[in-house]
């Protein structure tokens, strides 16, 4: 079992195939996805790896999860979640994980906080049918109808299918495809639509019901954190040989 990560939702667009036909896709960002802890068996009683993803200032943090983060020697995130992987699946402690995490024509299990709709009726909430157009019905042919019994048990049960508050709940979609991953940009399109508004925070795991495709890196496609160091010296002496060449 590997792990998940956390994207971001960009939002929605088409690409299209070879042969002409267009294909609805959700595009995920993978920002600064890395792993903050580890849970292991010996300590903890479970084996998981705790992912952060997303920027935020040190002093919007709190002094518990900045000596958290200080720990593990990485950058405060503004997301944080674990996921359960197997013994032989851990990964360290600062690596980033990249969007070749998947492969294209993976199936995976989305998860993510579904858009509030506020306070909605029994038939958009439910899909209910209504009552009946005529015959006796008066000013209620979008009510519920009846919700309990009579003197026994006398009272609603709970769970009952009502009018309420709607969206707004962790909601799981699952067998979404992997169309496309860009590992330089860090983004993941997804086929078809995924749980969440723009901007939010969804999970991507892969697929309970579907076997790995062959080609998966395990434990994960990751990108050391001595790497990013290293890349950001180089980058920043670029533009100084640049500015010395034209000196001379």
């Amino acid at each position: 079992m590997r792990s998940g990560v956390i994207a971001q939702k960009v939002g929605m667009t088409r690409i299209f195939t070879e042969d002409g036909r267009h294909v609805p896709v959700t595009v995920l960002r993978l920002d600064n996805c890395q792993v903050v802890a580890q849970r292991t068996h010996d300590k903890h009683g479970y084996t998981a790896v705790q992912l952060g993803a997303g920027r935020v200032k040190p002093k919007n943090v709190t002094r518990g999860l900045r000596g958290h983060f200080a720990v593990a020697h990485v950058e405060p995130k503004r997301k944080v979640a674990e996921f359960r992987v197997s013994a032989d699946n851990l990964i360290d402690v600062g690596a980033e994980i990249t969007a070749d995490h998947f492969v294209a024509g993976q199936k995976v299990d989305v998860s993510g906080t579904s858009i509030g709709k506020g306070f909605a009726g029994a038939m958009k909430r439910h899909n209910f049918g209504g009552l009946r157009a005529s015959h006796g019905v008066s000013i209620s042919h979008r009510s519920h109808g009846s919700t309990g019994q009579c003197q026994e048990p006398g009272k609603v049960f709970k769970g009952k299918k009502m009018a309420g508050h709607m969206g707004a709940v962790r909601v799981t979609t699952q067998n979404l495809e992997i169309v496309q991953t860009d590992a330089e940009r860090g983004l993941i399109l997804v086929r078809g639509a995924v749980p969440g508004s723009k901007g939010g925070w969804v999970f991507l795991r892969d697929a309970i019901k579907q076997p790995l495709p062959e080609g998966v890196p395990t434990p994960a496609a990751i990108r050391a954190a001595n790497d990013a160091k290293a890349e950001a010296p180089a980058a920043e002496a670029a533009p100084a040989a640049e500015e010395e060449k034209g000196e001379e």
